[in-house]
This record gives structure tokens, C-alpha cells and sequence, in this order.
């Protein structure tokens, strides 16, 4: 009987071993290892050349090829059967191990060599794919600081500490030209900040006292103290690296259809060449093993490398490339999904607007200056929290608020208060319930701002109509020609929104979109998209809030407003635009079709490329040696292929389909 310790032992043992001859593994699978293995094959290679013209009794068993199938074979030996063992998995990588153990036995050294060594220079192109794709977020990795100068409680004073022990709601000084720590609020100083690595803007933006500034962005030319809004381990820097790194670790559903084929492709592989071994000896006979040399270039060649290969290393150049420009994928699902999409719906506030209310218009319907009205507004708006409130303080100068007596809050109505007289301002329902009528005259002017769809504010006194303050959010400047370009791409553009039919209508009508949907609560916005989906269509929904988190998971793909949008709307997205830019929809659009497309090729090509390279081997036009090269030049081609998803310049090709 085996006691526990003995047990405990033998597992400790075997994945010591385990360890030991993974990292013998990655060691020969180096670029280092790779180079020396060719050489070994270049020797060979000559060797074999030389026996043509001179007459050479060289042992076998000292061909310089074998130098190359222990350095190079050894890594596909140990990852064919790691994989075969730990996921019981039936691999490409142990079909062209069999082909090399096939090719050594019937004496085809320099093939198992060439075969071993081939597979060798795929993986380094490969991971070199890979690691280019991998660029953005190794610059997002490097850019973590690990410090922050806390400031301690005299507020002059200051400690470094490590990020990770700062806590929400302390403060941090940030000197000129740092990278700041830790996401949070300016409380004193004024700066200006390259936020390029979470907008991809180059330009800084001007931050000042309640501005808000975030993990990762340099702090340009102005020391400044911020409040800590967000722990190290949730800021926005490292949001942006797990959403990252989560797309490396999903598939997209053309890989899992790569997997599929490789599991049935080996014995299928092994299938024919046995077939094809035996027909070869009833039809031909097998002099010189030429059934058997026949049934190992099969093998060699029969390989789903490329098909492997396929999807890959295109979805990674393709989350490589929207990082550059400041758009995480977060699968290699998603921008499959959203190579297919035709059709887009758009929230508005926040999405095709800022966001942010202003003043956008002040009628006087007495002999106060707009100045005054303005001012008189203000000053009776500012103690209260409403947006509308804010944006009308924001629009006066704080040296224009003056003293407001008597102040009464009436919620979802207005506010009284004494300057010189008495004042009240509210919405029209406040003015009737104080008397105060609009004439035929102040009735057109204010319907004109109703169409435009936007919120008024009547200033009035205790008997008299004063003025209206119209506020409108503000359209976002790329609107336009994003929509644009969507229509170029023949992409139906579709506007869902909770505002009422005039606003609606007026912002669609500013931007060119013809199908509106207005009054919407979030579960209208979800009966709209599966209705456009039963129409056919593939949806993909941008929204930057809380109640666009349904509309995202129904929808094909959902994208939403990293910069100004809810933890819950970006966790429910597929596609986060961190630079809040929609002029790079049509950019987003053009790269994952042509991802997609470049799938698609990838497969049919490495498909194409095994099926004529198997009926030349049938026939004996292929050697293991010629096998191997022609099967491994569409590995190279289809990861070279991919490499080229992420050096396109599809900003400048998005915007030359728009002239």
C-alpha cells in the first residue's frame, strides 16, 4: 500500500519533471535555438546537395539534421503531448510530430529536420504577430505607476506611498511632467494633461479645481492636488488593460470551428495516408519505400497549421489596431460580430451629444438687457442642484451672482426669491399657477425653441413675464459626417431615445438620421432592436448609460462611451470607445470587416493550399522534403497576411471613402 507522502512525492516529482522540460521547451523554441537549428539544416542541406556531384559515405546517423530535429522537435514533441495529455486534445502539433517520426524512419532525416525546423520559424512569426498586436497594451502594462506623493494632513507635507495603499478620498500631489497614479479630482492647482493614452487625442486638455483626471494620462506643466475617486486596482488605466487582456483569452466562434477541424483533421490525416500507402503498393509497389514516402507527405502536408493559424493571429492584429486609437474589442467574438453589422442604433445624450445642457438661448420680453436677465437668473438658480440650474450659473460670471432673499425651492416647479423685487422662475406650469399667461405673441417665439427641442425657463416677476432661457445639449461636432460616412458603408443608421418626439426629431433631423425612435424607456429600446433583427438586420447599439446596458446585450454587438459612460455600460458592451470619439464608428466598422474578411481568406486559402498539396502528394509529385515547404509557406502567408490587419491605415481609408 502507496501512504500519502509517498503519493504527495510522486506528484511533486512529476511536476517538477513537467516544469523542467517546459522550460528545456521554451528554451530550444527561443530565436536564438531556431537560428542554431538552421544552421544544422543548412549543413545537411549541403551535405545532401554534395552526394549528387561527389560520392560521400556519410553515416546516417551523423547527418548534422538531427542537431536540428532535437532543438526544434523537441518543443512540438513536448507541446503535442502536453496538449494531447492536459486538455485531451488531438493536435496539429502531434500530427506533424508523427510526420516527422514517419519521415525519420523511412530514412528522411533532412525532411523530419526541414518539417521540425519550418514549424519552428511559424511559431516565431507567430508570437512576433502576436507581440506587435500586443503593442498598445504593453505601452498601457508600462505605464502603471507603482508610487504616489500622498499628502499628508498639515497639506503641505507630502509621503510616497505605494499606489495600492492609497485610499478613496485621500489626497495625492502630482508634480509637472509626472504620470498620474491614481484616477481622481482636482482640489487646487491648474495644469494641462496629454490624455493620448486614453483618448488618443495629441492635444492636452486644460484641467483645473473639479476636473477630473485620470490613471495613466502626464500632467504637462502645473502641480496640482486630486482627491482620489477610484482605488488603484479599479482605475481607468487598469480597467482598460483587463478589458484588453480579457479579448486575448476569448475566442472568436471561427476559431473554435479551427479547433474543431484540427481535433478531426489528425485522424483523418492518418486515415488517408494509410490509404493512400496501401493503394500506392497494390498499384505501383513500394520500391525504394516510395508507398511509404508516399503516406508520410500526407502526413506532412495534411497538417492544419494555417487553418490553425487563421483566425488568430487576424483577431489579434485587429485588437491591436483599434487599441492604437484608443477603441478596446473585447473579444475575438465581438469584432467577428461586428464584421457583420448593417445596421447601427445610437442613444442621443451622450452618444450623438455631449451630454452637457447650456444656454443656448435667451429671449427678453421686457426692457432688461439679456445680460440682465441672465444674471437675475443665475443668481436666483444657484443654491439649487437641478442641471438645468447648473448650466444657467455656468452661463453667468460668479461676480454677476448676486443676493437672493426670502428663497423658496419648489421641486419640479421653481424658485421664488427677492433681489430688488420679488422674483420667480420656473417651467410654464409655475407661471400659470401664479398668474402669469403668455401672450399670442410670446407663445410663437417660445414654440420655435419648443421645436428645437429644447428645456425653457421662464424668468418672471410678481406680474410680468420677463424673459425665457432655451438649454440644449450640445451636438457632437463629428456627428454629422460619422453619420455620414456610416450611410457610405451602406449602413442603416437608427435613433433610439428616451427624449420626447420634438428633441428627437430636431437633433436626428441636425445629424441625417431618417428613422427615429423617441419616448423610449430602456425595455422600448430592446423591442426596437429585435425588431430590426427580425427584420434581418445586424444590429450594433452605442449608448453611453446605465439604460443602454439591456439594449447592449440584446444587440449584435454593443458599444459604449468608455470616457463618460457607467461602470454598468461599459461591463455590459462588447466595444468600449475610450476616447468617447464616434467619428471612429465608420474606422471601427472598416477594420472589423476587413478582419473578418481576412478570416475568411486565412481559412479558404490554408484549406485551398492542403487540399492540392494532398493530391500531389497522392500521386508522388510531392516529397516529405517539398511537402513540408509547400505546407509551411501557407502558415507564413497566413500570419503575414493577418500582420497586415494591423499596419493598414484604415482612419485615412475610412476618410478617402468619404471624398
Amino acid at each position: 500500500m502507496f501512504n500519502n507522502d509517498y503519493i504527495v512525492l510522486k506528484i511533486t516529482n512529476i511536476v517538477k519533471e513537467i516544469t523542467t522540460m517546459k522550460k528545456i521547451s521554451d528554451y530550444l523554441n527561443s530565436v536564438k535555438m531556431t537560428i542554431l537549428s538552421g544552421v544544422f539544416l543548412a549543413l545537411s542541406l549541403a551535405l545532401l546537395i554534395t552526394k549528387n556531384f561527389v560520392e560521400l559515405s556519410i553515416s546516417p546517423y551523423l547527418d548534422p539534421a538531427w542537431i536540428t530535429i532535437v532543438i526544434s522537435g523537441f518543443p512540438l514533441l513536448y507541446l503535442a503531448i502536453s496538449r494531447l495529455v492536459k486538455r485531451k486534445w488531438i493536435s496539429s502539433a502531434l500530427l506533424i510530430t508523427v510526420a516527422m517520426i514517419a519521415s525519420i524512419i523511412v530514412g528522411e532525416v533532412f525532411a523530419a529536420g526541414e518539417v521540425a525546423f519550418i514549424m519552428a520559424i511559424g511559431s516565431i512569426l507567430e508570437d512576433k504577430t502576436v507581440e506587435k498586436a500586443k503593442k498598445g497594451l504593453n505601452k498601457l502594462i508600462s505605464l502603471k505607476p507603482t508610487t504616489a506623493n500622498l499628502l499628508l494632513s498639515d497639506g503641505i507635507t507630502t509621503k510616497e506611498i505605494n499606489v495600492d495603499y492609497v485610499k478613496i478620498g485621500q489626497k495625492i500631489r502630482i508634480f509637472p511632467g509626472e504620470i498620474i497614479p491614481l484616477d481622481g479630482k482636482i482640489v487646487s492647482g491648474n495644469t494641462s494633461v496629454n490624455q493620448a493614452v486614453m483618448t488618443g487625442e495629441s492635444l492636452p486638455v486644460d484641467k483645473t479645481v473639479n476636473d477630473l483626471v485620470y490613471c495613466g494620462t502626464t500632467n504637462l506643466n502645473g502641480s496640482i492636488d486630486i482627491e482620489i475617486t477610484t482605488l488603484s486596482s479599479n482605475s481607468s488605466l487598469e480597467k482598460m488593460i483587463k478589458l484588453i487582456e480579457e479579448a486575448e483569452t476569448k475566442k472568436a466562434p471561427s476559431e473554435h470551428i479551427a479547433d474543431k477541424w484540427a481535433t478531426w483533421l489528425v485522424p483523418v490525416a492518418i486515415a488517408i495516408a494509410i490509404i493512400v500507402g496501401i493503394v500506392t503498393n497494390f498499384t505501383i509497389g513500394n520500391e525504394n519505400n516510395i508507398a511509404l514516402i508516399r503516406a508520410v507527405t500526407i502526413l506532412v502536408v495534411f497538417c492544419p497549421c494555417a487553418l490553425a493559424l487563421a483566425t488568430p493571429t487576424s483577431v489579434m492584429a485587429g485588437i491591436g489596431q483599434a487599441t492604437k486609437h484608443g477603441i478596446i474589442i473585447k473579444s475575438g467574438q465581438v469584432i467577428e460580430e461586428m464584421g457583420k453589422i448593417n445596421c447601427i442604433t445610437f442613444d442621443k445624450t451622450g452618444t450623438l451629444t455631449e451630454g452637457k445642457l447650456q444656454v443656448s438661448d435667451v429671449i427678453s420680453f421686457s426692457n432688461l438687457s439679456i445680460e440682465r436677465i441672465i444674471e437675475l437668473a443665475a443668481s436666483l438658480e444657484n443654491k439649487s442642484e437641478h442641471p438645468l440650474a447648473k448650466a444657467i450659473v455656468k452661463k453667468a460670471s460668479l461676480s454677476s451672482i448676486l443676493n437672493v432673499d426670502n428663497f423658496i425651492a419648489i421641486p419640479g416647479k421653481g424658485i421664488k426669491g427677492t433681489i430688488d423685487i420679488d422674483y420667480l422662475i420656473g417651467n410654464e406650469r409655475f407661471l400659470k399657477e401664479n398668474n402669469i399667461i403668455l401672450s399670442k405673441e410670446q407663445l410663437v417665439k417660445v414654440d420655435l425653441l419648443r421645436k428645437e427641442g429644447k428645456a425653457l425657463i421662464f424668468l418672471a416677476s410678481k406680474n410680468e413675464l420677463l424673459g425665457v432661457i432655451g438649454l440644449s445639449d450640445t451636438l457632437r461636432k463629428e456627428a454629422i459626417s460619422m453619420v455620414t460616412k456610416l450611410k457610405d458603408l451602406n449602413i442603416e443608421v437608427v435613433l433610439l431615445t428616451g427624449d420626447n418626439k420634438l428633441t428627437a426629431e430636431y437633433f436626428a433631423k441636425m445629424v441625417g438620421i431618417n428613422k427615429v425612435y423617441s419616448d423610449l424607456l430602456p425595455e422600448d429600446k430592446v423591442s426596437k432592436i429585435i425588431e430590426l433583427q427580425n427584420e434581418g438586420y445586424k444590429v450594433s447599439h452605442i449608448g453611453d448609460g446605465v439604460n443602454d446596458a439591456p439594449s447592449f446585450k440584446i444587440a449584435n454587438v454593443g458599444i459604449s462611451m468608455g470616457g463618460i459612460g457607467s461602470d454598468i455600460a461599459v461591463d455590459a458592451s462588447g466595444i468600449t470607445l475610450m476616447n468617447d470619439n464616434i467619428e471612429n464608428i465608420p474606422y471601427l466598422c472598416v477594420l472589423a470587416k476587413s478582419t473578418f474578411r481576412t478570416i475568411k481568406f486565412n481559412i479558404t486559402m490554408s484549406m485551398v493550399i492542403n487540399f492540392v498539396a494532398i493530391l500531389l502528394s497522392s500521386f508522388g509529385l510531392l516529397n516529405p522534403i517539398t511537402g513540408a515547404l509547400v505546407h509551411n509557406v501557407g502558415s507564413v502567408l497566413v500570419v503575414l497576411n493577418a500582420a497586415l490587419v494591423y499596419n493598414r491605415d484604415y482612419i485615412k481609408k475610412t476618410s478617402n471613402r468619404n471624398n
